[in-house]
């Protein structure tokens, strides 16, 4: 089809409807062929290339899996408090408060206001990171040639402005992040050992325990020793839950656990949202 003038881009535009590829979000989510709960129920349903970024708003209570498709994933993540993004992820506290470097089933991911942005109720991989943080410009020009968003090896940082100014927030408003799928482990000198990826089909899920912006991007670890950028798929979805409740075992788990769900709950209460 001609795509020379205006009438024939739009037709040809037009013969796309209905199109699926490899890495796409869902709309809506619903349609998502293999749902891990009721249809109705699914908000957020994607699949992110390698090299790529998403971002989404979910309500409190919403869960969210990330699943390494093909192995060789890395979702590089940041929260916000979505009405308030002045309080946002604080990975040096999601490690000394919970005295745990290594992320995984049972932990918080806090804010710097010692509030509970999201839990992590379910991981299957193992593989992560809380320490090294996502790629950068420089770094990446200096390995791969080049680490704009446009090119074929982006940094995770370049990726996170875009996300992040589709959410209102700027370059000064991006802390450190978190890191599913691409392990490290602290060696008993101090030194970082990359241990890599649990292979495919991982996958990790967590419960928003506030009305949280996502930001995530798919990038190869900074730590990652091979010479070419490889990144692969990354599925993301995400359905309507129920916040943490006092009695659930994450509640209890430990008394830095419980006083962050405290700080978080007294504060949802006196806002009416709890």
């Amino acid at each position: 089809m001609a795509t020379a003038t205006t009438y024939g881009a739009r037709d040809h535009a037009r013969t796309q409807d209905g199109t699926r590829t490899e890495a796409m979000p869902v709309v809506p989510a619903g349609n998502w062929p293999t749902p891990p709960c009721e249809a109705g129920h699914l908000v957020w349903a994607e699949t992110v290339a390698g090299g790529n970024y998403t971002h989404r708003v979910l309500a409190r209570g919403t869960e969210l899996r990330l699943t390494d498709l093909r192995g060789d994933a890395c979702a590089h993540l940041l929260l916000y408090a979505a009405d308030r993004p002045w309080e946002r992820l604080n990975v040096a506290d999601t490690v000394k408060v919970q005295w745990n470097a290594y992320l995984g089933e049972g932990r918080l991911l806090l804010s710097d206001q010692g509030r509970v942005l999201a839990s992590v109720v379910a991981d299957t991989s193992g593989r992560h990171d809380a320490l090294c943080g996502t790629s950068t410009l420089v770094r990446n020009t200096r390995r791969y040639g080049d680490g704009t968003p446009q090119s074929a090896s982006p940094a995770g940082r370049e990726l996170f402005k875009l996300a992040a100014a589709k959410n209102g927030l700027a370059p000064r408003d991006l802390p450190p992040s978190l890191s599913f799928f691409q392990g490290v482990e602290v060696r008993e000198d101090g030194a970082l050992d990359f241990t890599g990826s649990a292979g495919p089909g991982g996958s990790v899920t967590l419960r928003a325990e506030q009305d949280v912006t996502v930001l995530i991007a798919n990038v190869p670890h900074p730590a990652d020793p091979r010479d070419d950028y490889i990144s692969t798929p990354l599925e993301v979805l995400a359905w309507r839950a129920e916040p943490t409740k006092p009695g659930d075992p994450l509640w209890d788990a430990a008394p830095e656990c419980r006083r962050a769900f405290l700080n978080t709950a007294e504060f949802l209460a006196a806002r009416g949202l709890a």
